[in-house]
């Protein structure tokens, strides 16, 4: 083996550990926050008879959820809900705004 394909194999194997990692702390960072998305923008699990991704269909829909930076679920600004509670995202499916 030349010593051009040794360093090109090291090279990309280098590249390779690299672009993993980067991969892995990326989603370590982020966490799913129910609640928080408008409809048809969410990221996933969106209740009984949806299939995933932009499903949803009300703005702030409980039981569907958006990735968003570790940390951050609670403090999303939300508007109030009709009767003047405030809305909050949450780590966990919700209750509320569910599809009639």
């Amino acid at each position: 083996m030349s010593n051009t394909a040794k360093t090109l194999a090291v090279a990309s194997a280098v590249a390779a550990a690299l672009a993993s990692h980067a991969t892995t702390a990326s989603a370590q960072s982020k966490e799913k926050c129910y609640g928080v998305s408008m409809a048809g923008q969410n990221d996933c699990a969106a209740g009984p008879g949806t299939t995933c991704a932009g499903t949803s269909t009300v703005d702030y829909q409980g039981n569907a959820w958006k990735l968003v930076d570790a940390g951050t679920c609670a403090e999303i600004d939300l508007p109030a809900m009709a009767d003047g509670t405030e809305r909050k995202g949450s780590l966990s499916a919700l209750e509320r705004d569910l599809p009639a």
